[in-house]
């Protein structure tokens, strides 16, 4: 079985493409604290490229930004290629299946919308009492 399930910030925006199809995609890059801390006594992370395709791939691009927390699952995958100079390079990134918010849902990046007049109807000098007077 090949899953994986991560959560933390995005290190960068993530970058959204269209293959010659059409297909989107979007990659992105994951920093994953650690555990357990290092001799120094903080906390060190991982920093994990992930891929994500269509609809998952609009969504990352659409709510997500560099900082966002982010849980993703997914499943790694290895793969080689050759660069300009010729050289073989391996690289191994998590292809994203699901993406969700984490610590609450962000705002969408590309509109800012006008906020909309609620009506009051009667209730203009409403004070909503202090949490700690509520009872629950």
């Amino acid at each position: 079985m090949n899953k994986v399930i991560l959560i933390g910030n995005l290190t960068r925006d993530p970058e959204k493409k269209s293959t010659p199809n059409g297909v989107s995609t979007t990659t992105f890059s994951v920093a994953v604290q650690r555990n357990y801390k290092n001799a120094a006594g903080g906390y060190d992370a991982d920093f994990i490229n992930c891929v994500a395709w269509r609809s998952t791939a609009d969504f990352i691009a659409q709510y997500f930004s560099k900082g966002s927390k982010i849980c993703v699952e997914g499943s790694i995958q290895t793969r080689s290629y050759d660069d300009k100079n010729g050289n073989k390079r391996y690289a191994t990134e998590v292809v994203v299946d699901k993406a969700e918010f984490v610590g609450g849902k962000a705002e969408p990046k590309p509109e800012t919308k006008e906020p909309e007049q609620t009506s009051l109807d009667g209730f203009e000098d409403f004070v909503p009492a202090p949490d700690e007077e509520l009872p629950f």
